[in-house]
């Protein structure tokens, strides 16, 4: 289509091309397989004729290059690297998500958002109930902040309404992880408040934004859920590592999540919602959106929404929220729109839609502002930053790290 037509890659290698991939014989990939370092699967049925996974077999050969070269070895885990920290809340495997060992598509079918944060931050669904106890009001301090926020887009406005909101919570500078779930409670109905437009109510999270942005679908509680439950952590994103070095400084739970939200902002973080959002105007209707990414490719230009670097076969947090859009607004145009982009991206690019994809679509179903989706993205990542904060207390340690110099040497006198 458009002479711009890609293969679709496959997430396998054959054994002549992981050999030579690993420069290794074949009795050495054999064993690899054996000790579980690379997956394998038969080919048609045949046992002897099998493939491997690229994945295992490039993680392994990054493994074996950082060896030989240590002093590269931190530069190259902090760009989709190798794991660099310790965490129990997030495991990303077999392209799956999991928060503390729990399938996350299972979460957003069974658990409310307040669930999933109690399960984050003490490991247990049940505190839920004692957490999120008694609804706050917005501090009179914000409120009279807020009235000068009009117009100031929510992701930029809540980071002064928070700032404000701390210098009355004193009991936020106690950093033991019981306290800082408690404080994390408040930021959290704090940011909900403020999108919402008042109190947080004796309901749900997700009834209080539906009740405030979309009234006349009940349903929408629904998407919405799901949708915070998917954006509430993913391992050491940009602005999950922030928050985790704003805590390792003994800085509060605002301060963190004041933070995380400064670096969601960027382009490539939360805000790549907002460059889906500008490619899906440009196309204008679905018939278009083919030809306007075919446009783009001959540009040079990137196509976002598609494609990411952990999910070799799709990101299915992308593919949780659009099967919910279509099976909660069938009817409405997003569907439409985002079954068009998502086999054009297929046939031009072979990659599927990631969660930044699948928010905008979310958020023209729930005929969100423009920033909807990257407001979205906000609240339910509040739960993540609050979770790494209290893993980063309870470990007590500075994050650190020494810089290799590579500039002038010394003058000398």
């Amino acid at each position: 289509m458009y002479g711009c037509l890609q293969l679709m890659k496959s997430p396998h290698l054959t054994a002549e091309q992981a050999t030579k991939t690993l420069g290794i014989s074949l009795p050495t990939l054999y064993a690899y397989v054996s000790r579980g370092l690379i997956r394998s699967e038969a080919v048609g049925g045949n046992k002897r004729n099998r493939r491997y996974r690229e994945e295992d077999i490039r993680a392994l050969k990054r493994r074996k290059e950082l060896r030989r070269n240590p002093a590269k070895a931190v530069e190259s885990a902090l760009h989709w690297g190798e794991p660099v920290m310790e965490s129990e809340i997030t495991l990303i495997a077999d392209g799956r998500l999991y928060y503390r060992g729990r399938d996350v598509l299972s979460l957003t079918a069974s658990r409310t958002i307040e669930e999933v944060a109690a399960l984050i931050w003490t490991g247990d669904f049940g505190s839920a109930g004692t957490l999120f106890a008694s609804p706050i009001a917005m501090p009179r301090r914000c409120l009279a902040l807020r009235k000068h926020l009009r117009g100031v887009p929510m992701v930029d406005a809540l980071q002064a309404v928070i700032a404000a909101a701390a210098v009355d919570d004193l009991s936020a500078c106690d950093l033991r992880p019981e306290a800082v779930a408690r404080a994390g409670a408040r930021v959290l109905q704090l940011v909900v408040a403020f999108a919402s437009g008042g109190r947080m109510e004796r309901k749900t999270i997700a009834r209080t934004l539906q009740a405030a942005w979309v009234p006349a679908h009940p349903q929408a509680a629904q998407l919405i859920n799901a949708a915070l439950i998917l954006c509430a952590d993913h391992e050491l994103n940009v602005s999950s590592f922030t928050a985790r070095c704003i805590a390792s400084a003994g800085s509060n739970p605002y301060a963190v999540v004041a933070g995380g939200l400064a670096a969601l902002q960027g382009v490539k973080h939360g805000r790549a919602t907002e460059r889906v959002e500008a490619l899906l105007r440009e196309a204008q209707t679905p018939r278009a959106i083919a030809k306007v990414m075919a446009t783009h490719l001959r540009r040079g230009e990137k196509i976002p929404g598609f494609g990411h670097p952990l999910y070799p076969a799709g990101d299915p947090r992308g593919r949780a929220l659009l099967e919910l859009v279509r099976k909660l607004f069938p009817k409405s145009p997003a569907v439409s729109f985002a079954d068009a982009a998502a086999s054009a991206a297929m046939k031009l690019l072979g990659e599927r839609p990631t969660v930044d994809f699948g928010l905008v679509i979310a958020a023209r179903a729930l005929e969100l502002p423009a920033d909807g989706a990257i407001n979205l993205f906000a609240i339910g990542r509040t739960v993540g930053w609050i979770g790494h904060a209290i893993e980063q207390y309870r470990r007590d340690r500075i994050i650190r790290p020494r810089a290799r110099y590579i500039g002038d040497p010394p003058l000398q006198d």
